[in-house]
């Protein structure tokens, strides 16, 4: 097998306009070779905000985490996602540095009952984790769209290739 490619050559290797490959007297034509550039802010913002990462106009879950198979508006695949344990550890980081230092300066400020602290500080921990927990399971999933991870890659192929 012979590859030919046409591009031009950049830090990181050959940017490919065009690729062809001949295989005996049956020759391929690759357009475009190279993916797509895919803004991993843009993805995680629509993620958060619990819409598709590829179009921002379609629904991401079914239910409270259940994320849907394809996009509602566009047809992106969304089952690729493996957002796991991730979305629930940083939703802990992002609450704790929300209620602890909130603690300490309402105990400073005021000298509460250790009850007072106990009803306010749990609720309050329940309530934000319970409110973020889609919204960052979301910005995990676009992060992933962004960088073609687990299988994203390859629902892009099959979509530009009909």
């Amino acid at each position: 097998m012979i590859l030919a490619a046409e591009g031009r050559a950049t830090g990181g290797g050959l940017t490919a306009l065009a690729a062809v490959a001949h295989l005996g007297a049956m020759t391929m034509v690759l357009k475009d070779a190279t993916p797509s550039a895919r803004s991993w802010k843009q993805a995680m913002w629509r993620g958060f905000t619990r819409r598709c990462p590829a179009c921002g106009r379609g629904p991401m879950f079914r239910s409270y985490l259940k994320v849907n198979e394809t996009c509602a508006h566009c047809g992106e695949e969304l089952h690729h996602q493996r957002a796991d344990d991730g979305p629930a550890y940083f939703t802990m980081m992002i609450v704790g540095h929300i209620v602890v230092p909130s603690m300490l300066v309402v105990e400073i400020l005021w000298h509460p009952p250790l009850m007072v602290h106990f009803l306010l500080w749990m609720t309050l921990a329940i309530l934000l984790t319970y409110l973020l927990l889609p919204s960052v399971k979301g910005a995990v999933v676009g992060l992933q769209w962004a960088l073609r991870m687990h299988g994203f890659d390859l629902a892009a192929a099959r979509q530009d290739n009909g």
